[in-house]
């Protein structure tokens, strides 16, 4: 493990404003979803209709309260070594740039080529370059122990059956039985590649690792979860810009934390791969 200079320091007092800022945020635009009534929140890019943002709320935060059961190990290997700013900085500016462009096009292919090039494209260059002027920054191992090889499971399965086998699951959509089964199976293949294997590998792994370094946990976890949540204005606002991103903020905004915290806590990507994966089919396959 190694870091980019030896004068790399960590940086508490930007990281707890970054943490404050944005919970105050999440905050705020619940207050104001309240306030106005509109509390029913898209939970789809196909079409308009809502559920309740408590019906997310809930297995989100009881997830959080799970992996909060899980005790650290006894020899602690977080936080990770320093991370350069020449990483991290060009990762966050291709979230937001992501966020910010997506809304100006006009539709596919247009997007998943963006999401590409910004998500996927970018964060070859920076490792590339990363290689050219040494140290190259690596995070530190995942926790050892079988709690934190196997703990995740509790979370992600809880999640999921309050996700799918609950009154708070979405509403059931027929796209899953327009399709044939191969056609079907496919076609959740290259979702789950193109949506939720590419986010969670730059919103999580490589994002928030690399501010955790700098900010510490909770404020990464709440930057990289909104910077993601901002990007699903283009495939899920009404037209109304404030209200739309107050939406996301308490939607995917709250389920980020969730999944960015399955992230920092057990260092395995396959958790919030699940949970990610699992929310993108739920339409369709609890329409089966």
């Amino acid at each position: 493990m190694t870091t980019d200079a030896p004068t790399a320091r960590r940086h508490p007092r930007a990281g707890h404003a970054v943490l404050v800022a944005g919970l105050a945020l999440v905050a705020v635009a619940a207050l104001w979803l309240a306030a106005t009534g509109d509390t029913g929140i898209r939970y789809s890019a196909d079409h308009t209709d809502t559920v309740p943002v408590w019906t997310r709320w809930i297995p989100a935060l009881v997830g959080i309260a799970l992996i909060r059961l899980i005790p650290p190990p006894s020899d602690p290997r977080w936080p990770d070594p320093v991370a350069p700013w020449r990483e991290a900085v060009p990762l966050l500016l291709a979230g937001v740039a992501f966020a910010a462009i997506m809304p100006l096009l006009g539709g596919e292919p247009a997007y998943t080529v963006l999401k590409l090039a910004l998500l996927l494209g970018v964060p070859a260059g920076v490792f590339l370059a990363a290689r050219r002027w040494p140290p190259r920054w690596r995070p530190g191992p995942p926790p050892a122990g079988a709690a934190h090889r196997w703990g995740p499971a509790l979370p992600v399965v809880v999640w999921l059956m309050l996700s799918y086998a609950t009154p708070l699951a979405a509403p059931t959509s027929d796209w899953g039985r327009a399709m044939t089964p191969v056609e079907l199976v496919v076609t959740v293949l290259v979702v789950f590649a193109i949506n939720a294997l590419l986010e969670e590998v730059f919103y999580r792994r490589w994002l928030q690792t690399r501010w955790e370094s700098l900010l510490g946990r909770w404020p990464a976890i709440v930057l990289a979860s909104l910077v993601w949540a901002a990007w699903h204005l283009a495939i899920q606002g009404t037209g109304r810009p404030g209200l739309d991103l107050a939406m996301l903020a308490v939607n995917q905004g709250v389920l980020g934390l969730f999944l960015g915290y399955l992230w920092s806590r057990y260092r395995r990507i396959w958790p919030p791969l699940v949970v990610h994966g699992a929310l993108n089919a739920m339409p369709g396959l609890l329409g089966l």
